[in-house]
């Protein structure tokens, strides 16, 4: 599980058995200067984490709420009306323990770059909903999680077909991590209303869309974000 909480307790303990293998492939190899130079600079990011006292990571939740919630007046950085983004309790903060900063800058980037894909999901504007609905930011950090895991990103070396396949976008645009996040959670939400899902079943949704990634990223003619299919379901 990210975070304090239980709710999505169990849900990456399964997945080291269900990567691809390359086998010689990854012997094989390289890391160009470029691609070294910006899975360092991502690696940073994993790396930090949220501190509620820097006046930096409070104003990028407080852009978050306002890029949420335009209207309506923020009480505070502790309040019950955090609850309404789907944060488990009044402190956001706490949610992020167990992945950092990046989440929440993973979440500001879908905000601000697909505002309307951000929205739909935010408010669960499509498809037949399921009575019981995941919380949306806590299954943000969680997508967040999960990239980390699936891309490899605190390994030394790449050994899966994604893996390898995600550094050459992300030599090719830097901002590739949280476009794929967005397209993560674009595509999670398309899972969820095909499978009809509900609130307990978020474990085998959130497999089911990390099992998708994966084939996505091994497709031989990926070199650019924009050329994973999924990418086509995200709208600004």
């Amino acid at each position: 599980m990210v975070g304090p909480r239980s709710w999505f307790a169990g849900l990456f303990s399964r997945n080291s058995n269900k990567r691809q293998s390359v086998g010689e492939r990854a012997t094989d190899f390289s890391v160009t200067p470029l691609q070294e130079a910006r899975l360092q600079k991502l690696k940073e990011r994993l790396n930090v984490p949220f501190d509620e006292t820097r006046p930096d990571h409070q104003e990028a939740l407080l852009s978050l709420w306002y890029a949420s919630f335009p209207e309506t007046q923020l009480t505070g950085l502790v309040s019950e009306q955090w609850k309404d983004m789907g944060w488990q309790g009044p402190n956001p903060s706490t949610d992020f323990r167990g992945c950092g900063c990046i989440a929440l800058e993973n979440l500001l980037f879908f905000a601000r770059t697909y505002p309307v894909s951000f929205k739909k999901l935010l408010f669960k504007q499509e498809g037949m909903r399921a009575a019981w609905e995941y919380p949306f930011a806590v299954a943000g950090v969680n997508v967040s999680f999960m990239l980390t895991q699936m891309l490899e990103l605190n390994s030394a070396k790449p050994k899966t077909l994604p893996a390898m396949n995600f550094l050459k976008v992300l030599s090719e645009d830097e901002e590739a991590f949280d476009i794929l996040y967005s397209i993560a959670f674009q595509l999670m939400d398309a899972q969820w209303i095909a499978m009809g899902a509900s609130y307990m079943q978020f474990n085998e949704v959130l497999e089911a869309t990390r099992i998708q990634l994966e084939r996505e990223l091994s497709l031989d003619d990926i070199h650019r974000i924009r050329d994973i299919p999924a990418y086509n379901l995200l709208y600004k």
